[in-house]
């Protein structure tokens, strides 16, 4: 820190925005403040200055359709301080001042989602679709094969040639020559954000920073024949994801800093100590997702400070301009004068807000009274994500709210378990449910505390069991409103996509022949399993590679026109792909011709995967259930020297193993459950039913050796 650094408070909002929608425009002289420039989700382009700590609006243009990208542009090597917005399939261009210079109607048939500018080159995406126009012109065109969550362009006075990069949510970044793909750059994650490193590509002009959707961080060099990894940094904090990203020097070292804004309201300050890898060197958290990074001079002059958009539309500032200053005799630091007289006038006009939205209150519960009163739905946004975490192989629900939430109820027709989540604040109330006649599970409600606009919830699936899971929001306000909102629980839920197997293990082959089209067997894929884009890919055949999250198994699908070919290490996933894939051919009167590759030595394999996780578990659960008798000991005798090491261990961690044992409620039956399976699949596939010596299986598990499981099973 340079100077203590202080938040800003002086900034307003304005409505919901989308990720990339804020950026400062370019300094008019060498001292001058920056003004700012924010498009939202109710289509109005926003640009202030700050004087004096308050606010000046330089315009706003009307309401439209909602922003999807706002960028900065202008002529190459000049100041880039042209406005342009994508809205719909339109792109518009403002002045500085707001005056509408360009409204150019692409011939894309989906709304914009992703958009860069570089002189007269427009860089467009939709879902799928990549397009590149000069001078409005339409130049190359690129279809993917999963969506689009951002684009950039390589700096073309440095690398004197037009190569766009996509950030694909295949964990791939595609790089593109003209109208054909030059190569693909495998990331650790979906990406969801690319930035050029240091604003301008580094010294080469070649390096991308991008950030991904389970919140990891790295640098690609993408030279003209192969990407070069650089760095990259995992997410051990279990943040979240990437939504924007910045470089600053805000420290003043004479290095741009990288600044970086995730969807869980924390803002990154990573800068470059060593040549190599970035450290970290400060954080401070938001209470939402932070949709849009800038660093520069916005509050007063001589001061940088880093200025963040959330999802609801506040814009936040953390300045390094020193919000104390020391008392005269050299003692404790205090508020400056100029801050105190900032936070009494904020004071006053929050009590104003809050004595007109009393006035306003009354009114309407007199107003409803009326007979003739008709009482409209007030509509509110709620920016969700439901993602299947690899480390735990659980889901994660987000579901942001441009409002406070007052509850959330989570009901499912499948059964599954929630977990803990530490960031989680609000009251979980359990209902008991019929599975009989409803199919109905779980059903949770979730009191929020005042003010939690964002609330993050875990749930883990049982592989096989496939249904609905839907979410009950309803925030605070008036009259009481809620809206549903439902996410498909997959056949092979804990399956996620990668980009290798290892074809040494032992592997079960299912096999699928028919009179389908190449579109309805992906249509099955996509049911069966996560992260399969959902248009049919091009070409006549497709492979994809799945690993099991939970078990560390895989799966490769290969299907084309009439045929399928699936490959699993693990039998119980051969098995329920028979059983969907069969279903939904017969839904469709489609008849299959199923044929099947058992090989014995992948039950041994599975076997030697799951044991150390259920001796793991086992053990666990009778360290936590001999806490309380060694506690009681403890408490009568005093002192615990005369115990066993092993047992005078267990209580000296006794808080970690019962918190780990809380986190993960039901592992051990879900461990028993899949050996289950893996018991009656592999005889299921030999035409026998062995259901009669489950119990017998059962009795085995407890204090039983791998050699012994795998000898229960050949015996069997």
């Amino acid at each position: 820190r340079r100077n203590g650094r202080g938040e800003s408070a002086y900034l307003p909002q304005v409505g919901v925005t989308a990720q990339k929608t804020m950026r400062l425009l370019p300094a008019s002289g060498r001292k001058a403040t920056q003004k700012v420039v924010v498009g939202d989700q109710d289509g109005v382009i926003t640009c202030f200055g700050i004087k004096k700590g308050e606010p000046v609006p330089v315009f706003k243009t009307l309401p439209g359709q909602k922003i999807a990208r706002l960028e900065l542009g202008g002529a190459l090597n000049t100041p880039q301080e042209k406005i342009f917005v994508a809205t719909g399939s339109e792109v518009r261009g403002f002045t500085k001042r707001g005056k509408q210079f360009l409204s150019f109607e692409t011939n894309l048939t989906e709304n914009i989602k992703a958009m860069h500018i570089s002189g007269a080159d427009l860089f467009l995406c939709a879902s799928y679709i990549y397009n590149h126009y000069c001078d409005c012109k339409d130049q190359h065109y690129y279809l993917s094969g999963d969506k689009i969550n951002d684009v950039l362009c390589l700096p073309v006075d440095k690398v004197n040639c037009i190569t766009p990069v996509l950030a694909c949510q295949d964990r791939v970044l595609r790089v593109l020559q003209g109208s054909d793909l030059l190569y693909e750059a495998e990331v650790p994650g979906p990406p969801t954000v690319l930035a050029l490193n240091n604003g301008n590509g580094g010294d080469s002009g070649e390096e991308v920073v991008y950030g991904t959707s389970d919140g990891k961080l790295g640098l690609i060099q993408i030279t003209g024949s192969k990407p070069i990894p650089k760095w990259e940094i995992g997410n051990e904090k279990k943040r979240g994801g990437i939504l924007c990203i910045d470089s600053f020097d805000i420290l003043g070292d004479g290095v741009k800093e990288l600044l970086v804004g995730r969807d869980d309201g924390v803002l990154e300050v990573y800068n470059f100590e060593s040549a190599d890898d970035p450290v970290l060197r400060y954080d401070h958290a938001l209470s939402e997702s932070i949709a849009s990074i800038q660093g520069g001079c916005v509050g007063k002059e001589g001061y940088d400070e880093i200025l963040a958009s959330t999802y609801s539309g506040w814009l936040t500032g953390l300045t390094t301009e020193p919000v104390h200053r020391e008392d005269g005799s050299g003692g404790e630091l205090k508020l400056s004068q100029e801050m105190q007289s900032k936070i009494s006038s904020l004071r006053n006009e929050l009590e104003c807000l809050q004595m007109k939205v009393l006035q306003e209150r009354e009114k309407y519960q007199q107003s409803s009274q009326s007979s003739t009163a008709v009482s409209s739905v007030p509509a509110f946004s709620v920016n969700d994500k439901f993602t299947l975490n690899k480390d735990d192989a659980s889901y994660s629900l987000i579901l942001e709210v441009q409002t406070a939430i007052d509850n959330v109820l989570v009901q499912s027709d499948v059964p599954i378990d929630l977990l803990d989540v530490d960031k989680n604040s609000a009251v979980v109330s359990f209902s008991s449910c019929d599975s009989e006649p409803n199919s109905n599970f779980l059903l949770a409600t979730y009191r929020c505390q005042a003010n939690t606009t964002r609330l993050e919830l875990k749930v883990r699936s049982i592989e096989g069991q496939y249904g609905t899971l839907q979410a009950y929001v309803t925030p605070r306000i008036q009259p009481k409103t809620c809206q549903v909102h439902q996410y498909q629980i997959k056949p092979l839920s804990l399956h996620q996509r990668t980009h290798s197997i290892d074809h040494d293990r032992p592997m079960n082959t299912l096999t699928l022949k028919g009179q389908f089209s190449f579109a309805e067997i992906h249509s099955w894929v996509v049911f069966c399993l996560p992260e399969v884009p959902e248009k049919t890919p091009a070409g006549e055949s497709i492979t994809f590679y799945f690993q099991n999250t939970f078990l560390g198994t895989q799966l490769e699908s290969t299907y084309r026109k009439g045929e399928g070919c699936f490959k699993s290490d693990n039998i119980s996933t051969i098995s329920i792909l028979k059983d969907v894939l069969s279903k939904e051919a017969t839904k469709r009167k489609i008849n299959l011709n199923i044929s099947y590759d058992i090989n014995e030595e992948s039950v041994r394999h599975t076997l030697k995967l799951i044991h150390p996780k259920l001796e793991y578990q086992q053990l666990l659960a009778k360290k936590v259930h001999l806490i309380d008798a060694l506690r009681e000991l403890q408490v009568h005798e005093g002192n615990v020297d005369f115990l066993l090491p092993k047992y005078r261990s267990i209580l000296e961690e006794a808080d970690q193993l019962l918190e780990e044992y809380k986190r993960q409620p039901a592992h051990l039956e879900r461990l028993y459950g899949m050996i289950t399976d893996l018991f009656i699949d592999k005889f299921k596939f030999k035409g026998t039913n062995v259901k009669t010596k489950v119990p017998l299986l059962l009795e085995t598990l407890d204090g039983c050796d791998q050699d012994g499981l795998i000898a229960f099973f050949e015996a069997a």
